[in-house]
């Protein structure tokens, strides 16, 4: 293997904004079931509020990514911002269903005006040497702030749900002081062409029907398995579980100072998990992610990424027989999803930025934010109704077994896809 080449400064700040900008999505959306329950909103309308959000937070990409080409990705970074810190304050004044929904629709455009950029800034200063270990430490850097923030925001919440979204507001008035000091915009081929053209451009990619039928696959045979678990595991582990169960099995393991951060103290002097302190990947994918990647950029694409889908599908059918079994074994189905999302997540997104030419780096992963809100949008109002349902029926844990096998399905869907019409080119540069 060539020796690797060094990351530039701008990379490292991009990860740097990338943590801030996690700990505030995750630290709110990761206990916004939890939050929408306690103001007595059904699971039917808190999966509309989830499929609004992640349809914006995810379609938005699409032209974000295209005016970053153009523009450049600092100025769309400070918009991103300058969207993102009221819509977050609104939150603290708004209690209606109308009011949540459309103030979630407002965040959810600030994130997806965000996402596109810091990715397409990892692809613009990386190359052949290093652009998977680039990749693995990206991803792990989101997952690093995507577990920090449930965590912190999970004991503000215990308190008041105000001090949280504070606390969100201002990690993005950081994140904007981080961007106008020491963000450099990273060198590539300059864009000439007009918001028309551009637009243009956008069509030709989705024009091309390959391409096209692999969006809509990832999209509903990855990215909405993928959100469906973290749409409703907090109130999974807060509702169904034993938390106290929990609590007394970490207790042994982590001891009672790290479980003071993840868990609650009731009245009676009970100690119960929160849900969401524990419901996600993120605190496995930031120590492992980097060592995962090592080992992934060593085969091609396509068959590491269904590699991680089997182990996600094994992950749910424990999450489920934790609802029967030992509330303990659910640690083994979020480690088991974990494993699986950093071995298909990163590498998928990876693939995809480098069947773009560099200059373009944008528009492509614009284009593939499409598949993740196609997911996203599905997820909230099919699995998120078909929870609140299995969980009338007494057998929440249906909704675990039923993604299992979704994803079975788009295992083989998308192995036929391969076999029959073949994998893209990845670049060399």
């Amino acid at each position: 293997m060539e020796k690797r080449t060094s990351f530039p400064f701008v990379f490292w700040i991009a990860n740097s904004v990338e943590v801030l900008e996690r700990f505030a999505y995750y630290g709110i959306y990761m206990g916004f079931g939890i939050y929408m329950a306690g103001l007595g909103y059904s699971k039917s309308e808190l999966g509309i509020v989830q499929s609004i959000f992640l349809l914006f937070s995810y379609v938005i990409p699409l032209f974000s990514g295209t005016l970053a080409d153009k523009y450049g990705f600092k100025k769309l970074l400070i918009v991103s911002y300058i969207a993102y810190l009221p819509s977050i304050l609104l939150l603290i004044f708004t209690k209606s269903f109308s009011g949540i929904a459309l103030t979630m629709l407002s965040i959810g455009l600030a994130a997806g005006i965000f996402k596109p950029l810091i990715s397409g800034t990892v692809r613009a200063v990386t190359d052949k040497t290093n652009k998977t270990l680039g990749f693995g430490i990206f991803y792990a850097m989101v997952n690093f702030g995507a577990s920090i923030g449930p965590v912190v925001m999970g004991q503000l919440r215990a308190i008041s749900w105000d001090y949280a979204f504070y606390t969100a507001a201002g990690c993005i008035g950081i994140m904007l002081l981080i961007t106008i000091f020491f963000y450099k915009e990273p060198e590539r081929e300059e864009q000439r062409t007009t918001l028309a053209g551009k637009l243009k451009e956008i069509w030709q990619v989705l024009s091309d029907g390959k391409f096209a039928v692999f969006l809509i696959l990832l999209g509903a045979f990855f990215w909405l398995p993928f959100w469906a678990f973290f749409n409703m595991l907090a109130m999974y582990v807060d509702g169904s579980l034993d938390t106290v169960e929990l609590y007394e099995n970490l207790k042994g393991i982590v001891g009672t100072t790290v479980l003071s951060v993840l868990s609650k103290t009731d009245e009676q002097g009970v100690s119960r998990i929160l849900g969401e302190t524990i419901s996600h990947t993120g605190y496995i994918i930031f120590i492992f992610q980097v060592f995962v990647s090592r080992i992934s950029e060593k085969f091609s694409a396509i068959p590491t990424f269904l590699t991680g889908l089997l182990i996600i599908v094994a992950g749910f059918f424990f999450l489920g027989y934790a609802n029967v079994g030992p509330a303990s074994i659910v640690f083994l189905g979020i480690l088991l999803f974990a494993v699986g999302e950093m071995v298909s997540s990163p590498r998928i997104q990876e693939y995809i930025t480098w069947i773009a030419p560099k200059e373009k780096a944008g528009l492509y992963m614009g284009t593939n934010f499409l598949a993740v809100g196609l997911g996203g949008a599905l997820s909230g109002i099919t699995y998120t109704s078909l929870y609140g349902y299995f969980n009338d029926m007494g057998h929440v844990e249906y909704v675990w077994y039923t993604l299992g096998v979704h994803q079975l399905i788009g295992i083989l869907l998308i192995y036929g896809y391969v076999k029959l019409l073949g994998e893209f080119r990845e670049l060399e540069k």
